[in-house]
């Protein structure tokens, strides 16, 4: 176990105006919040307007020279897990997601992440495959437990433009969260 607090990052990952992304990861930030078990940031990829790998120096070598590099890389640093809030693109992950995995390296390793997915009938299920495929590369370690949100446009307040949960998403949430907070404690050591 550790004595100073876990820092879970809940990542806003699409970067689209009009994108329903901040109502879903501001309901899977009051969800981790009541969980309890970590100090909890929401974080918006769109607030880092990060360019398409602009630097010169490979991302491994870790020498931003770019300020909206370094602010992602200080950001991404403080976390020790992570929950992506990710909508899906063309059966894909959202490019401004693959730029902000790609743009820094050593800033991953050996964190687990988990995924808050939102999208039409599939829920964005191909969308997380492959960002899982990616985040191996970085030896970030994805989880199995995942909310998966369906037809997500019926589940937006039109009045507020909230997220509003259908009645397993917390169960999920939960659960989710419990097996990010075992990997959490087991992974940080290696970080050392």
């Amino acid at each position: 176990m550790t004595d100073q607090p876990l820092v879970l990052q809940v990542i806003i990952c699409s970067t689209r105006p009009g994108r329903v992304g901040p109502a879903v990861a501001r309901w899977m930030e009051a969800q981790a919040r009541a969980h309890g078990r970590f100090t909890v940031e929401l974080v918006d990829l769109a607030d880092f307007n990060l360019p398409i790998l602009d630097e010169a120096a490979h991302p491994r070598l870790g020498q931003y020279a770019h300020e909206p590099t370094q602010r992602w890389s200080a950001s991404v640093r403080r976390a020790d897990a992570f929950v992506f809030v990710l909508p899906e693109y063309d059966f894909s992950m959202p490019a401004a997601l693959l730029n902000a995995l790609q743009v820094i390296y050593h800033e991953w390793t050996y964190k687990p992440a988990a995924f808050a997915s939102y999208g039409g009938e599939s829920g964005a299920l191909r969308s997380v495959q492959m960002t899982k495929q990616v985040l191996t590369t970085f030896k970030v370690v994805p989880l199995v437990e995942t909310v998966m949100i369906q037809q997500v446009a019926q589940h937006i307040d039109k009045s507020t433009g909230e997220f509003v949960a259908a009645d397993g998403h917390p169960k999920k949430a939960v659960a989710m969260l419990d097996e990010l907070h075992r990997w959490t404690v087991a992974l940080k050591p290696m970080r050392g």
